[in-house]
């Protein structure tokens, strides 16, 4: 599918730009890729987060119809890839919505809220989201996605990510968060429970929901089952500034093109060929 004329000239218009810093660590990356072997696995993914994983509550606060609790924890990627992980992204946080009245005592839904590209803090998905589900009865959690908000890098520009290789570590956030949300709400007596996200959260709440090894409402909105399209098939126009990152000097853009789509590839669950993959890695480190 060729590039539309609307999107060339919505790139020109935008000032930001995706990937300045080109790929990030190429360690970072194979062991991000060696480390999703162990969370592909539904089994193993869910025994590497204990049951009674520490999860601090900060503030509480009463509203009228409803009670909002903020938390934090350590985010489960940092325990296990700590150099990958950067300090801003290790805190997680998030805020719990639940009505102070519940019209049953065994029956209380509860729904993951995952933001989408740009949604930083709480507040659009609060507002939008999660406070009108309360007349019917669903509570809500809110997480904060790392690199946004609260968890973004100091130098990053809005949501306009670093590296590639930021958005590999900020799924692999993602999936262990969730797990311990869901135990930490499934020990609080909530449930039926359930995530959702709009977009890329969609596509996080479908990565997220893999893992968990117990019945799951998924509701991925405006989403679809790779991101690698929306990276790859505008690559030129859309990505930023691959031609100036010195990794990249000797390396052609179609070449960077195809080993992009790899990666995107490879950190979803296809099986793609280990030698393939660990080939392309050494012709960019060159």
């Amino acid at each position: 599918m060729s590039i539309s004329r609307l999107d060339k000239l919505y790139r020109r218009i935008l000032l930001t730009k995706f990937f300045v810093k080109g790929w990030g660590n190429p360690n970072h990356i194979l062991r991000l890729f060696q480390f999703r072997k162990e969370i592909s696995n539904r089994n193993k993914c869910v025994d590497l987060i204990p049951k009674d994983y520490p999860v601090t509550i900060l503030n509480e606060q009463s509203f009228e119809d409803y009670q909002l609790i903020e938390g934090t924890f350590h985010s489960p990627l940092a325990h296990f890839l700590p150099d990958v992980v950067i300090p801003e992204v290790r805190p997680a946080r998030f805020q719990l919505i639940f009505p102070k009245k519940w019209k049953s005592n065994t029956y209380r839904p509860l729904c993951i809220h995952l933001a989408g590209t740009g949604d930083h803090h709480f507040w659009k998905r609060r507002n939008v989201m999660a406070v009108p589900l309360l007349k019917h009865d669903i509570s809500a959690l809110i997480l904060e996605n790392p690199f946004y908000g609260l968890r973004k890098p100091k130098d990053q520009f809005r949501s306009s990510l670093h590296n590639v290789s930021d958005i590999f570590v900020m799924g692999g956030c993602l999936m262990l968060e969730c797990l311990v949300l869901l135990r930490w709400c499934e020990s609080l007596g909530f449930g039926p429970l359930g995530i959702s996200g709009l977009s890329m959260g969609g596509h996080m709440a479908s990565l997220a929901a893999t893992s968990w090894p117990k019945p799951l409402v998924l509701v991925p909105c405006l989403s679809s089952s790779t991101a690698s399209a929306v990276f790859t098939e505008v690559f030129i126009y859309l990505l930023g500034n691959f031609r100036n990152s010195r990794t990249l000097i000797k390396i052609c853009l179609l070449n960077a093109r195809s080993f992009l789509l790899l990666l995107f590839s490879k950190f979803l669950p296809l099986y793609l060929s280990e030698d393939i993959f660990h080939a392309s890695l050494r012709t960019v480190t060159k």
